[in-house]
């Protein structure tokens, strides 16, 4: 007699990636599902900053994740793919992992370094992400997608910049 774990696994096997594309495009389902998590999450760590610089970074964040969103979704009809978004565990984690830190913080310095450090975790996450979506387009030949790919990624690591420039200025030393 099967077991549901066994069912579970062979079913799993079924649909498991047999080509790059195959592990291209669930990729692609994958940030596309962090990235509209992102744009739902990003206005209620705006609203918890309390540093001007860095609401103003937030938001001018969540302006570049609209289109990244839009960016994924040209991806996916350029691979003639209706735009899918498949559960993040990851990016699901660093969120729950931000919102706890804005939960168990008082408002101020502290809650804006804590806030910065999460979104440093996401834009890592992202960083990592786009860069290897990136190469498995280049290598799948998929030239829309690398262009869109490498726009975001670069814009991913500005925003990195834009926080380590914001914490070591003036907000860690707040902080204290």
């Amino acid at each position: 007699m099967e077991t549901k774990t066994t069912l579970k696994k062979e079913s799993a096997k079924k649909n498991a990636a047999k080509e790059l594309k195959d592990l291209f495009e669930d990729s692609l389902k994958d940030i596309y599902w962090a990235e509209k998590a992102l744009v739902k999450a990003l206005p209620n760590m705006q609203k918890n900053a309390t540093d001007e610089k860095l609401q103003t970074a937030i938001k001018k964040h969540l302006s570049e994740t609209q289109i990244h969103v839009e960016r994924l979704e040209e991806c996916f009809t350029a691979l003639g793919k209706k735009a899918q978004a498949k559960k993040c565990d990851a990016m699901q984690g660093l969120l729950d992992e931000g919102k706890s830190i804005m939960e168990e913080t008082e408002p101020g310095a502290i809650r804006d370094v804590g806030i910065i450090a999460s979104a440093q975790k996401v834009e890592h996450y992202e960083i990592a992400t786009y860069g290897t979506l990136a190469a498995y387009a280049k290598v799948l030949k998929e030239e829309i997608c690398l262009k869109n790919l490498l726009a975001t990624l670069e814009e991913e690591k500005k925003c990195d910049g834009l926080l380590t420039k914001l914490a070591d200025s003036t907000i860690n030393s707040k902080a204290l």
